[in-house]
């Protein structure tokens, strides 16, 4: 725990200094530049991508065929080769399921006919009447021209107008191949250039990786190496991941259609796990195809419906694209295009290992991870500045799902007191912020430890000026009377928890009470006020008191006074062990020694704590613990 603790503890807490604006004009500017080099050199970037991340596809065929004792240059050669006549199989089957879709589409004409029939009498006429107004209206239209350019010249009155029809001149045979040749030429030409830059970039691999280190991180070798490492692990799992799922995607979607009777349901897979590479829209475009050729297809409705069910079923058990991943498609596709839109995601994961390992970019691992964006003790401070309670134990109660009270003190509450401490110091909260925030405290404290709705009532006039601890103190000592349970105990067996001085020492000394209590442990809450004689209840005994907390919440100027108010609990009570609760906030804190408060020894934790006093100290019996 104490480990959890010191990882809450490292983040510093948000910080409302503006950036100077030097600083965030040249990051604006540098961002524009790269935009637009992107863009300008799409031709030569675009080749250059598909093959980095072909070659992350590929690398671990080549390092297969290494290990058998084949060399660099044949291991390359056979690798890209094997990957050509792969893709070019896959491109064969489907073209032919595709030319034999295009011979079926006249035999599906009656069925089209009679899905507009059904259309025609769902809709009472309407289409009917809409495509007959339609052909009056175009029939009309060219007689009012003939009529009109017959009265201008007198002459063609009642003269039919003749139809012209003008023809191309039929195209010769090289014609038609210089066409053909011409609108696939550049693609042919983009592909061949990607197989030569993937066949380079995988013959000189190590040397590539050992000047791209050279040139971004020579003075950091580790660091660029550790970044290298990461984005490789990161885009090879990606590939993995969705060469499976999307495999997965594809024989599910054509067994699913094959029985359903679709025509061509091996293609509507081939094509279903294909387009799902690109992010969010490729499976839909699937599905739209696959349902309007069920249409025209298969009589009826029920198998175009089930086809559309099936897409939307799969899709969902696999997974829809979070928000990140659909704003990079749309950011990319813009760009470069739908080459983009393909490579949009292994681009975003680039992007997320840039902006966790290079400090001034690490906004976007902020913005295109899936990390927090706030840590729980700062989701809980941002939550109480906006007044929102609700939200606050809906987030509590899904903590406790998982861990303790003592944990949630621990990891959220406390250091988020500190972030309001903190701003109060700085003078960025108000009186009525400060309010709202201690009456906030007060109402989720209440709920977490179970206190009973009806004390969970508005604050008394009286206690408007008092901090929370002493406000939660005052719920409790309703139930439980003045001294907070009854004052003839057997010896040992009461916990006395005293705050240093600070609100917050006292709140984390009513939490550390109402924690002990739920261990069935006779814990009251006291202040240093409470030690004089006059004080005290007549019947008290010292040799009661086993154990006394002094309960510091965070590092503050009361903390150095722990040694002198140690040393008064023990001229007051000198049988009973002093312990010391000195909780980190939201800063770090090395390991303390229990000379440092003169104590028999400290505790960093609510949950040290209440372990601690759990395992030397017997449950005390419920008729003597009122609730």
């Amino acid at each position: 725990m104490k480990q959890q603790i010191n990882e809450v503890s490292r983040i510093p807490p948000l910080s409302d200094a503006p950036a100077p604006l030097r600083d965030r004009a040249i990051s604006t500017i540098a961002f524009a530049t790269v935009l637009g080099l992107l863009y300008v050199g799409r031709d030569v970037f675009i080749p250059l991508t598909l093959a980095l991340m072909l070659s992350l596809l590929i690398s671990p065929m080549v390092r297969g065929l290494r290990l058998i004792g084949w060399g660099q240059t044949p291991s390359v050669l056979v690798a890209v080769l094997a990957f050509f006549l792969v893709v070019t199989a896959a491109a064969g089957v489907v073209g032919a399921q595709v030319l034999r879709m295009a011979a079926s589409l006249p035999h599906y004409e009656s069925t089209i006919q009679q899905k507009l029939r059904d259309l025609d009498e769902l809709t009472a006429g309407r289409l009917d009447a809409i495509t007959s107004e339609a052909s009056r209206l175009t029939e009309r239209h060219p007689m009012s021209v003939g009529s009109t350019g017959a009265s201008a010249t007198g002459d063609l009155a009642g003269v039919p107008p003749i139809a012209v029809e003008l023809h191309q001149p039929r195209p010769a045979l090289l014609q038609i191949l210089a066409g053909i040749l011409a609108s696939v030429w550049v693609r042919v030409e983009s592909a061949g250039i990607v197989l030569l830059v993937l066949v380079f970039v995988l013959l000189e691999h190590e040397e590539l990786r050992d000047r791209f280190i050279r040139v971004t991180g020579g003075t950091n070798i580790r660091r660029t190496t550790l970044a290298l490492n990461d984005a490789g692990k990161r885009l090879s799992r990606y590939f993995v991941s969705q060469f499976a799922v999307n495999l997965g995607v594809g024989v599910a979607i054509g067994l699913g259609l094959a029985a359903f009777g679709v025509p061509q349901a091996t293609l509507w897979g081939a094509l279903a796990g294909i387009l799902r590479f690109i992010p969010f829209v490729g499976v839909w475009l699937a599905a739209l195809l696959a349902t309007a050729l069920t249409l025209a297809a298969v009589p009826g409705w029920s198998a175009a419906l089930s086809t559309l069910g099936l897409f939307i079923g799969i899709e969902l058990i696999a997974g829809l694209s979070p928000l990140s991943v659909v704003v990079a498609a749309i950011f990319w596709s813009a760009l470069w295009g739908p080459i983009g839109l393909v490579v949009s995601t292994p681009l975003t994961l680039c992007l997320l290992v840039i902006g966790r390992h290079v400090r001034a970019l690490s906004f976007l691992d902020l913005l295109l991870g899936n990390s927090r964006a706030l840590t729980l003790a700062q989701r809980f401070y941002e939550r109480a500045l906006s007044g929102d309670t609700d939200e606050i134990l809906v987030d509590a109660r899904a903590f406790l799902k998982r861990n303790s009270v003592a944990a949630y003190c621990d990891l959220v509450l406390m250091p988020a007191l500190h972030l309001g401490v903190l701003d109060r110091v700085a003078g960025t909260i108000s009186d009525d912020q400060h309010i709202m925030l201690r009456n906030l405290l007060v109402a989720v404290v209440s709920a977490v430890s179970g206190e009973p709705r009806r004390l969970r009532r508005p604050l008394p006039s009286v206690l408007d000026d008092q901090n929370a601890g002493l406000i939660l103190r005052h719920h409790r000592e309703q139930l439980t009377g003045k001294w907070q349970g009854p004052v003839a105990v057997p010896p040992g067996s009461i916990l006395l928890c005293l705050g240093l001085g600070s609100p917050a020492d006292t709140l984390a000394a009513e939490l550390l009470v109402r924690l002990l209590r739920e261990q069935r442990l006779d814990a009251r809450h006291v202040s240093m006020d409470d030690f004089d004689a006059g004080s005290r209840p007549r019947d008290a005994d010292p040799a009661s008191i086993d154990i006394v907390y002094l309960v510091s919440a965070f590092p503050s100027a009361e903390r150095q006074y722990a040694k002198q108010a140690a040393d008064r609990v023990r001229q007051h009570l000198p049988s009973a062990h002093v312990v010391s609760l000195f909780l980190p906030g939201v800063t770090l804190q090395s390991e303390l020694s229990p000379q440092v408060a003169n104590s028999d020894y400290v505790v960093s934790s609510f949950v040290e704590a209440v372990g601690s006093a759990s395992s030397r100290r017997p449950e005390t019996p419920d008729d003597q613990l009122p609730v």
